[in-house]
């Protein structure tokens, strides 16, 4: 009878502890509710020291207008933070409470350094893929033309980073890089010159075909004027063509 009373007082003891819990959780859930905590100032800081030129208030605005749902304690953060991520020319966002009403959101921007393949997307100094307004991008500087196979963006980037260095030998610099899907290289120089790298055999082989260019090019130039393509896909020379020349070579090795 003792064991009885002592299992009855023990379950009293606990339906007491769970009715205290939710009187306890009930208690917050209202507070947590109440209008004091309503969000009413969501702020935004450009991360790290860098000026936000692209994203302003009213793309902000635009782009997150009815879409952060709750109040300080209930709104998602992570939700919060990909609302953000889903504007034009964001890259990333971060995003933290403070008491008791605000939100505080760092965002970091996109730098576009050029297009990417046909459709109007861009590709920023990161290697990041995104879309936003052309218009804005081309008035910070001259796009050069990217493109190439899914997942090839960052390969793209650096090795346009790498012709940009090779290039710069005879003062000539690339406006545009494109990769085939069978993974052949074709840069194109701001004098217009189109110049067909072919494949990577060996990690080496691009630059040695650069190499032989940059060595002849003083040559080439003042014989043969208005180059138009250069393909540089053979083991022991080249072929060119140029306006009003056309000068047929053996079948290039890929």
């Amino acid at each position: 009878m003792w064991q009885d009373a002592k299992a009855l007082n023990a379950t009293a003891n606990g339906i007491f502890a769970l009715a205290l819990l939710a009187c306890v959780a009930g208690g917050v859930w209202w507070l947590a509710q109440r209008p004091v905590f309503d969000l009413r100032t969501i702020k935004v800081e450009a991360i790290g020291k860098e000026d936000l030129k692209h994203v302003n208030l009213l793309t902000l605005r635009n782009g997150t207008q009815g879409r952060i749902r709750g109040n300080f304690f209930t709104a998602n953060l992570d939700s919060v933070r990909q609302v953000f991520e889903s504007v034009p020319w964001v890259r990333r966002a971060t995003v933290r409470r403070e008491w008791p009403d605000q939100l505080i959101v760092e965002v970091e921007e996109h730098e576009a350094l050029g297009t990417w393949g046909e459709d109007g997307r861009l590709l920023s100094v990161k290697g990041d893929v995104f879309t936003a307004n052309l218009a804005e991008a081309e008035e910070d500087h001259e796009l050069p033309e990217f493109s190439g196979p899914d997942g090839s963006e960052k390969e793209v980037l650096a090795r346009y980073g790498e012709l940009r260095k090779w290039f710069a030998a005879i003062d000539l610099a690339p406006e545009g890089l494109s990769l085939s899907s069978r993974y052949a290289w074709t840069v194109k120089l701001d004098n217009g010159m189109s110049v067909a790298l072919g494949r990577e055999q060996t990690p080496s082989m691009l630059k040695e075909r650069v190499d032989r260019l940059v060595g002849i090019w003083p040559q080439l130039a003042s014989r043969v004027p208005n180059i138009e393509t250069v393909d540089m896909r053979y083991q022991n020379g080249l072929a060119l063509s140029a306006t009003g020349l056309k000068i047929p070579a053996e079948k290039p090795h890929k």
